[in-house]
């Protein structure tokens, strides 16, 4: 019978456990009422995020899908489109909440690999002003997909391009630090194209939730009352936002341990598996096996207490160095057939 202990969980970066410093922060947190805009620790969290990405405002939200559906709904109308790819978090893995509860149409278009949009095709989706269609309103870019960080000087391009069609950008950043990171740019610099950014406190940052919406105070506060609309008004949130803002002033150098890891993992299974058979950017590796041979490799794996789910294999700040050794063992000791 497999281990039923889990040492090493590689199912996302999401499963993180706060440090001790970070539930010391928690612990300490003023607090007030965040509905009120009367909790300090939310307001210098809120106000740590919009100046690290340079924009006016910042929202502290529960979570990542309810921080990107504010951008949608403070956006668009109901009626209105947005423009995003077919794979995009946003489109797929939100539950449709912009069409469900905001009544805005999605209008997808192909995703590459690395998440870009072709610019012919976002030119062409753009609807003509007339009322027999939906109102094209907002480009939707996501940074970074599937561990892959948006090319340089991109987003730059779809801004022109937005820009030049009068339409807005929201950037699903939930691992926009990553990519920074990855290419040594400053998080401003890659926030700078869009008008709305969404980050993710809870993936590889490691706080226990919360996610933050930047971009103009007009446009945050519309995004505040959405966010009473959808039940995400929080009373004493700074408990939690402690844990955001220890995040943001503490954690995001580590990210980089994280893209070693994934990179040495990659070698490894390259060696067991082939260089086709793996792929890695960042923070995540993704194996291309038959299905029965990842199965066998997965409860392979569980023996001795590693936990992986689907074929994308994401490493994070409670991984240590000693995990690599012992996952590298496991896949070593892994002979198809």
């Amino acid at each position: 019978m497999p281990n039923q202990t889990v040492n090493i969980d590689l199912r996302s970066d999401t499963l993180t456990q706060p440090t001790q410093a970070m539930r010391e922060a928690m612990f300490r947190a003023e607090v007030g009422d965040d509905v009120y805009a009367e909790d300090p620790t939310v307001i210098e969290l809120q106000d740590h995020a919009a100046a690290l990405l340079n924009k006016e405002a910042a929202l502290f939200a529960p979570s990542g899908t309810q921080s990107n559906l504010l951008a949608l709904f403070a956006h668009c109308e109901r009626g209105d489109e947005y423009i995003v790819g077919d794979s995009a978090h946003t489109f797929r893995y939100e539950g449709g909440g912009a069409a469900v509860l905001g009544s805005i149409v999605p209008q997808t278009i192909p995703m590459e690999m690395d998440g870009t949009l072709g610019l012919e095709e976002i030119d062409s989706a753009i609807k003509p002003n007339d009322f027999h269609f939906a109102r094209s309103r907002l480009i939707c870019l996501e940074n970074t997909h599937a561990g892959v960080p948006l090319p340089l000087g991109y987003a730059e391009a779809v801004a022109a391009l937005s820009e030049r069609r009068g339409l807005a950008m929201h950037l699903d950043g939930a691992r926009l630090f990553n990519a920074a990171i990855a290419q040594n740019r400053s998080p401003e610099a890659l926030a700078a194209p869009f008008d709305s950014v969404s980050i993710c406190l809870s993936k590889g940052l490691g706080a226990p939730v919360g996610s933050v919406l930047v971009g103009p105070r007009s446009l945050i506060e519309d995004a505040r009352r959405w966010r009473k609309v959808l039940g995400g008004g929080m009373r004493q949130a700074g408990v939690i936002a402690a844990a955001g803002l220890h995040a943001l002033q503490h954690h995001m150098a580590d990210l980089e341990q994280d893209h070693r890891h994934a990179e040495q993992l990659a070698e490894c299974l390259s060696d067991n598996f082939g260089d086709s058979a793996v792929r890695y950017a960042t923070n995540m590796v993704h194996l291309n096996l038959p299905s029965d041979t990842y199965a066998a490799l997965a409860e392979h794996l569980a023996e001795v207490g590693i936990r992986v789910g689907r074929p994308r294999w994401v490493l994070h700040r409670d991984v240590a160095r000693e995990d690599m050794e012992l996952l590298c063992r496991a896949i070593q000791g892994f002979s198809i057939g």
